[in-house]
């Protein structure tokens, strides 16, 4: 098992990346949390993986903070949760946030992130409810970074809309919701986490 990875910064494009170790360049997958954590491109990070077998494919996914991977395991235990829908989860909201809306049962928050509809939701609490202490907390355990930057990107808005259309959301939702962001001269990255708010307060 691959648990971290210590390396230069290839390319970041959510939600995938690539990190070059000994010369060995590793593809990725991460949710948006960690995609805001990335320092530049070139840069040396670390990062906590899990990886995933499946009969076509193994995929390793990357993760900030120890605390988001541990939080990516819980849901890979829940019935009917994959690895898309817990990347989608950790991409709209912290570990924090998640476990409450597990304790008070709030479905309306669950199912305005993408892919869980009512059954996934009500689902979740009923699995996770007596299992919160198993869900990590807290921001303490993440490695070093030496700071964030924006991504050097052709069309910032494009390539938000590409990663909200991989965590789950339809083409014309992402492009709508990237569309009412006032960009400015945001990055991708910065775009993708305001849509992402404004569509937690819908």
């Amino acid at each position: 098992m691959i648990g971290r990875l210590r390396g230069v910064l290839v390319y970041k494009k959510p939600p995938q990346l690539m990190v070059e170790v000994g010369g060995v360049g590793y593809e990725l997958e991460a949710p948006m949390s960690t995609f805001y954590e990335l320092p530049e491109v070139g840069v040396e990070t670390t990062l906590f993986t899990h990886l995933v077998v499946r009969e076509d494919a193994q995929v390793l996914y990357a993760f900030a903070r120890e605390s988001e991977r541990g939080l990516f395991r819980v849901l890979l235990r829940v019935t009917g949760v994959g690895a898309k829908l817990g990347l989608a989860i950790l991409s709209g909201m912290d570990a924090e946030s998640f476990s409450r809306c597990i304790e008070q049962e709030d479905i309306p928050a669950l199912i305005r992130l993408p892919g869980i509809g009512r059954r996934t939701a009500e689902r979740l609490i009923l699995e996770l409810r007596d299992r919160l202490d198993q869900i990590p907390l807290g921001r303490a355990s993440g490695p070093g970074r030496a700071g964030v930057a924006a991504v050097a990107a052709v069309s910032p808005l494009e390539d938000a809309a590409s990663a909200l259309v991989a965590l789950g959301y339809r083409p014309a939702d992402a492009n709508r919701m990237v569309r009412a962001v006032d960009s400015g001269s945001l990055s991708s990255e910065e775009i993708i986490r305001a849509a992402l708010k404004a569509a937690a307060r819908l």
